[in-house]
């Protein structure tokens, strides 16, 4: 799915962001993955973070196996997890940006599954947690982090802020 941006001059730039549907279950609620929704919160939240407008992001949904499998392999820890990032560029390189080039942001990879019992654990929509989640990966790829105190803060923080704007003009209902 691929948007096209403008640039200050006016100049078409393009912003892709690629969904992969590995597994979209249906929900005990009938709740389901809707492809134009996670477009749209990942469009709306990138267009707050200080990346390239030329950006593009990955987005793939697995299922629990595959998750606790990745989570083992990169975390070191046992079971699936929610969500994970992948860094691609990183702007703290000083990876040139040219609007004309694609500056690959990164994969961020949820598990459905896990998402949805923790909408039930926190009294969320489905939706409201896919979009915390997306958000979520999102900042993650931005540089942000939740190791140390301060950094969560100001992660929770940015968090926060950019769901505010997202419930505001997306229905997470």
């Amino acid at each position: 799915m691929r948007e096209m941006m403008h640039d200050g001059n006016g100049e078409e730039v393009g912003m892709d962001v690629l969904i992969d549907l590995e597994y979209s279950p249906i929900q005990e609620d009938g709740s389901a993955i809707e492809l134009e929704f996670v477009e749209a919160v990942v469009k709306k939240a990138i267009s707050m973070m200080d990346v390239p407008e030329s950006s593009e992001v990955s987005v793939t949904f697995i299922d629990d196996d595959k998750m606790a499998d990745l989570n083992e392999q990169y975390r070191s820890k046992s079971g699936p997890t929610d969500v994970l990032s992948f860094e691609c560029d990183n702007l703290d390189d000083d990876f040139a940006t040219d609007a004309d080039e694609v500056y690959c942001l990164g994969d961020i990879v949820i598990a459905p599954d896990v998402a949805y019992k923790q909408s039930l654990e926190y009294g969320n929509t489905y939706k409201e947690e896919l979009a915390l989640l997306l958000v979520h990966g999102l900042l993650h790829l931005d540089g942000y982090d939740h190791i140390e105190d301060d950094e969560a803060q100001i992660m929770e923080d940015r968090q926060k802020e950019i769901l505010s704007v997202l419930s505001s003009e997306i229905s997470l209902a």
